[in-house]
């Protein structure tokens, strides 16, 4: 069986204000497949950012719109690109969303600050056209799914998408720690939200779409496709 998981995310650019931030927290840029130097001012601030951060370090900063997959039988890495390409060029609402720092369950993350549409319905199209190419969940992925407290509708969608995160129960967001107490969470919260406030985002277009690899099961996920969508 291939070893390899590939996912869709949203990645800005890799020049762009939000990417460099959440990819200097993490200490990882996916586009290079390599360790970056985290700010200065989060190590001096917690002298334990680097173990805060090394859970999403594996996946890199972004938000999924198709969660890993192992690829379905009969298709290969050149059929996913195609379709990969396909889905960034055809014609669509660019989403816009405000963007703003909140706590997600146990972890801290940029989130939009309200609902935006278009944003759900570009997770929902990445979800059902990428379908095809997913290889069914393994026995150990399903299991270590359901080790998390999830809804009869989640485990519904783990067993039809692979994934209990999708349609109405999807929240866009880009991670920017691990699973936090309570108590480590009230700390490091104002402190993110103060850095991401120096950025001055109003506005962030979700404009591009990555594919992204992971090797092996101890590898991280690496960029091999960034496109930006086409605007209607």
């Amino acid at each position: 069986m291939p070893s390899s998981r590939y996912a869709i995310y949203f990645l800005p650019a890799a020049t762009e204000a939000l990417y460099r931030f959440g990819a200097a927290l993490l200490g990882y840029d996916s586009f290079s497949g390599g360790d970056i130097e985290q700010p200065p001012q989060a190590l001096k601030a917690f002298a334990d950012w680097y173990e805060l951060t090394a859970d999403p370090r594996k996946y890199g900063f972004h938000a999924t719109l198709k969660a890993p997959f192992l690829l379905a039988d009969g298709h290969s890495q050149a059929d996913l690109t195609a379709a990969f390409d396909r889905f960034a060029q055809t014609s669509r609402a660019i989403p816009v969303m405000t963007p703003v720092v909140r706590s997600i369950g146990s972890f801290i993350a940029v989130v939009p600050e309200t609902p935006v549409a278009s944003l759900m319905q570009l997770a929902n199209d990445c979800v059902t056209v990428f379908e095809p190419y997913r290889a069914p969940l393994t026995d150990h992925d399903r299991a270590r799914r359901l080790k998390s407290p999830l809804t009869l509708r989640q485990i519904e969608h783990l067993d039809q998408w692979g994934y209990p995160y999708v349609f109405e129960e999807f929240r866009f967001h880009m991670t920017l720690t691990g699973s936090l107490p309570a108590e480590k969470r009230d700390a490091v919260l104002p402190f993110l939200q103060g850095e991401f406030a120096k950025l001055s985002l109003a506005s962030v277009a979700i404009d591009h779409i990555a594919l992204l690899q992971q090797e092996t099961s101890s590898s991280r996920f690496v960029v091999i496709r960034h496109a930006a969508l086409r605007s209607s």
